[in-house]
């Protein structure tokens, strides 16, 4: 098996918004924002190779969107979906699957593209099977009022239009070394991977740990719809990561990759960072 950290680029989201009912004389020293109170965030994938099949997780917010609405999140760095994969030697056409941790723009916009005229949508990885949770699809398709601008019909609906949906039912090894579990505090039918990796897990934490600076539990985003679960969920994640000795993978932190965690007097705090090629 190999891994490959694959960045799409980075996105600017309101602090108070990212860290929720914690101050920002708290959280700021724990992770920079501007004079705007704008914090950057990473948005990165995962690249599997099994040895049979070619693996991504989640892909990034895509090109297909309006200027303005790109605007919103004041989109930078260089790094390109695309780019990415062809740096570790990979084009789109070699994913096989595509797991969608759920179905936010920033994680899933990539996965459709217009095609060359921009008269339709195309899948950007014509030859991969994608996986969602069925409890994520279904909230996605009939989204609530707070999670409704998260959720947009031309990153989802054109996925199983193409043919390419199959959906999660329950927490499960869905490929040899991938398994699955799924949380709703975040959205619901979050799909949390674990990856078995040479003795090790390495779990790829999505959005229910966006950042090491998130791993306190009062440290809970405004975006979640179910902020007392996701505590709920993040405490009792966070006790068997301790135990287990879990390397944590992060999609949002501009700065930290990945990381291990342990108890302190504080509670479970961050032990050691350290990048994804420092453990292959």
């Amino acid at each position: 098996m190999k891994l490959y950290s694959i960045l799409t680029g980075n996105l600017k989201l309101d602090g108070g918004a990212m860290f929720g009912v914690v101050p920002k004389v708290i959280w700021s020293k724990l992770y920079p924002c501007d004079e705007n109170n704008l914090c950057n965030w990473s948005m990165r994938c995962l690249l599997i190779d099994t040895g049979t099949r070619r693996v991504l997780i989640d892909c990034g917010i895509g090109d297909k969107q309006s200027q303005k609405f790109m605007g919103h999140y004041y989109l930078n760095g260089e790094e390109t979906l695309e780019g990415s994969l062809a740096a570790v030697g990979y084009t789109l056409d070699d994913i096989t699957d595509l797991i969608l941790t759920h179905l936010h723009f920033d994680h899933a916009g990539g996965a459709v593209k217009w095609n060359e005229d921009k008269t339709d949508y195309i899948p950007t990885f014509p030859n991969a099977t994608c996986w969602t949770s069925r409890q994520q699809w279904e909230w996605a398709t009939n989204p609530n009022n707070r999670e409704k601008a998260s959720f947009l019909k031309e990153n989802i609906l054109p996925i199983k239009e193409k043919g390419t949906l199959k959906l999660i039912e329950e927490e499960t090894e869905i490929l040899p070394g991938i398994s699955v579990r799924l949380f709703n505090g975040h959205t619901d039918g979050q799909v949390i991977p674990l990856i078995n990796y040479n003795g090790k897990t390495i779990v790829y934490m999505a959005d229910l740990l966006p950042s090491a600076a998130h791993i306190p539990l009062p440290y809970v985003m405004s975006y979640d719809t179910r902020p007392l679960i996701t505590m709920e969920e993040k405490e009792k994640f966070l006790n068997e990561a301790t135990e287990k000795g879990y390397i944590l993978f992060f999609e949002h932190d501009i700065s930290k990759e990945c990381c291990t965690v342990e108890n302190t007097e504080k509670g479970i705090r961050m032990k050691e960072a350290f990048a994804l090629t420092d453990i292959l």
